[in-house]
């Protein structure tokens, strides 16, 4: 069964995604005939996408940034926050402004985001909040004590705001996507084996994500407080082809 989501005449505020998964859902949201608005400090270059440069971590920016898009478009349908640093650094090495600013983009900037967003759709009684956290979070990962601590934070911040909103008909979801190939990955993991990745672990690509998210951003998805984690998927299917 071919299932096709329609996005048309809705708002989705994307944050940190002038690439990687953001950029491919913003693509998509557009794809499917809705606004997609990114929030990042850079622009980006998909066709029909709106940019803002944003610094999620300035609070007093992205409700700036927020109240623009109310008033441009006058609704916002689907917030993804997806905004990230990955910075690499042992435990013991990590510097004060390392962690401080992890924190303050991952961790705050979630905050922030839906500090400004979620009003708008407890006053509609409609809309989806999508949270992206990480496996490091549980398994945690050596040189990522900081982007680990954020993410596991993430979790119980997104449960506990889908406690609060659910009465107001608001879903606020999480997605963990396991490693992707994305141009922060990359950075994150200079001189890494990746095809030691893709044997063990498996690595998907940013595409693979946006199936996930627009199910969770769409009234198909009636659930919140969820998480949905992708877990060597590609090993299994790899494994499941070779048989």
């Amino acid at each position: 069964m071919k299932v096709s989501f329609d996005a048309t005449g809705e708002v989705v505020v994307i944050t940190g995604g002038a690439q990687g998964i953001g950029a491919a859902l913003a693509a998509a949201v557009v794809g499917c005939g809705g606004t997609a608005v990114v929030f990042d400090v850079v622009s980006g270059a998909v066709v029909g996408v709106e940019y803002v440069l944003v610094d999620v971590s300035d609070r007093a920016a992205v409700l700036k940034a927020v109240d623009g898009v109310v008033e441009r478009h006058g609704r916002i349908d689907g917030l993804v926050a997806g905004a990230a640093v990955q910075p690499r650094s042992a435990v013991l090495d990590t510097t004060a402004e390392q962690w401080t600013r992890t924190l303050q983009v991952n961790l705050d900037g979630v905050v922030w985001v839906c500090q400004a967003v979620v009003p708008h759709m407890v006053s509609a009684r409609s809309g989806s909040v999508v949270v992206f956290t990480s496996g490091m979070a549980v398994t945690g990962f050596p040189g990522a004590a900081a982007y680990a601590s954020s993410k596991a934070a993430l979790g119980a911040f997104a449960r506990s705001l889908a406690a609060e909103v659910a009465e107001h008909r608001v879903r606020v979801n999480v997605i963990a996507p396991g490693v992707i190939d994305t141009e922060q990955f990359r950075s994150a993991n200079i001189g890494a084996d990746l095809e030691h990745w893709r044997d063990t672990t498996g690595i998907g690509d940013a595409e693979d994500v946006v199936g996930p998210l627009l199910f969770l951003l769409s009234d198909a998805a009636a659930m919140t407080g969820s998480q949905l984690t992708r877990e060597r998927v590609f090993a299994r299917l790899e494994t499941f082809e070779e048989s």
